[in-house]
């Protein structure tokens, strides 16, 4: 019988170990492969998309540069449009995993649906670890299209020019603001239809011209019973005088000063045409009538761009506030027939409307309600009424976009209608005459992104 020593049995076992730990290193030699396989496409992949996303940005940016080229210069050629692409691109990526990227662009000309420039970048990032699997490099790339002027824009500007706008240099603060954001509009008027502008001085009425004395839209109820005289000097009114069998003789249209009122309700705050007694609009001889309104007028014509800085330079202040007749009106001289005549709009083009209300204080007056004086609540339900009608035809076809400023240089709350009735993020209150400046600004960038499509 074979005896085994305790020794033999012990270098036995050691053996046995060594042998199985032999097995786990072999095994763990053979899955490093792999693992080190992953860990390196990861590696890889992650610098790809490094550079991918550096790439985008520096491309969105270069398409978004040379469409400003081009709406600027839209003669540019082929060459000249991808040169300024390349250089733009260039000077904006600073991702060096890809190597050299080629970059191109093409410029498309459409007038009914704007001008397109694309730009697109390719490159390759050299891999460090998938080249050892047969991927010597992996392909990077992107591309950006930019449209602009294929949105046209109709700007009715409501500008108050009550007593109130006399103080802290308001006045002359809303004057050079509204005549710099008709500059900045008209810089991106590239066709005569473009962009219209309308200015709409309001106080507690607004001014449509006295030359419309015998425009069918024009309600001459008040204005008769108000101005005349009788055929006895003893009574001064209609009503005495008509009660009392004498004659009463109204003033001659011809005196008319061309102030209107607001229209009766509901009218005061819809778009009806004024086609009855109910919805045409009551002449009034308003003692502190402002300016006349200025219909819509193409921004692109330097003579045109004239007209209406001429007319803001024209505004004065005097009257009580009565924001909702100049939004109603604002809102009536985007509209196509009487009583402005606004140009029809082109079905082949996308437009914009929009409207710019700017007050410095609350309301204090309109044809029912208030003392010209004091705020009245009434006014401002009005107003919300007419705000809410304004917003509700709106659509993503026809958009109307409403902007409101607040002047409020006097400590006054802050007005919860102007708020109200602005778009979201639209509503600018400011308690300088100096921010006037600031809003109109924000404004024309705002206008201005309305009018790039992507």
């Amino acid at each position: 019988m074979l005896i085994q020593s305790t020794s033999d049995k012990t270098r036995r076992t050691a053996q046995i170990v060594r042998d199985e730990r032999g097995n786990v290193a072999v095994m763990f030699a053979l899955a490093l492969v792999p693992m080190l396989g992953f860990v390196g496409a990861a590696v890889d992949y992650s610098r790809a998309n490094a550079a991918r996303s550096s790439m985008q940005v520096a491309i969105d940016s270069a398409a978004l540069m040379v469409s400003k080229d081009l709406g600027a210069n839209p003669s540019l050629s082929a060459a000249d449009v991808s040169s300024k692409a390349v250089a733009y691109f260039n000077a904006l990526y600073n991702n060096k995993n890809s190597g050299p990227v080629t970059v191109n662009a093409t410029y498309t000309t459409n007038t009914a649906n704007g001008s397109t420039v694309t730009v697109t970048g390719s490159g390759s990032v050299t891999t460090d670890f998938m080249k050892m699997v047969g991927y010597p490099k992996l392909d990077v790339g992107s591309t950006s299209t930019t449209t602009w002027g294929s949105t046209r824009m109709r700007v009715a500007m409501a500008l108050d020019v009550t007593g109130s706008m006399a103080d802290d240099g308001k006045m002359a603060a809303m004057q050079s603001a509204a005549k710099n954001l008709v500059d900045t509009l008209q810089s991106n008027a590239k066709n005569a239809d473009d962009v219209y502008i309308s200015i709409v001085p309001f106080a507690q009425m607004v001014n449509v011209g006295a030359s419309n004395r015998a425009a069918n839209w024009i309600k001459w109820t008040d204005f008769d019973t108000a101005n005349g005289s009788c055929s006895s000097n003893n009574y001064s009114t209609q009503a005495s005088c008509v009660s009392h069998n004498k004659t009463w003789t109204a003033t001659s249209h011809n005196n008319w000063n061309g102030c209107v009122t607001d229209r009766d309700q509901p009218y005061d705050t819809t778009r009806d045409a004024p086609l009855s007694d109910s919805t045409r609009f009551p002449a009034n001889q308003y003692n502190a009538c402002p300016a006349q309104i200025l219909p819509m007028t193409s921004a692109y014509a330097a003579n045109n761009v004239t007209t209406i800085k001429a007319k803001i330079d024209s505004l004065s202040p005097n009257g009580g506030t009565n924001q909702p007749i100049g939004m109603a009106w604002a809102w009536e001289t985007l509209q196509s027939g009487d009583p402005m005549n606004t140009p029809a709009k082109d079905s082949a083009y996308k437009y914009t409307d929009a409207i710019i209300v700017l007050s410095d204080g609350q309301n204090t007056i309109d044809r029912w309600y208030g003392n010209g004086s004091s705020y009245s609540a009434s006014v401002d339900a009005r107003q919300k009424i007419l705000c809410d009608n304004i917003k509700a035809s709106s659509s993503s076809s026809a958009p109307v976009v409403i902007y409101t400023i607040q002047v409020n240089t006097d400590n006054d709350p802050e007005s919860a209608v102007l708020k109200y009735c602005a778009g979201s993020g639209n509503f600018y209150p400011t308690s300088t005459a100096s921010g006037i400046a600031a809003a109109f600004t924000a404004i024309g960038n705002s206008l201005n992104a309305l009018r790039v499509a992507k």
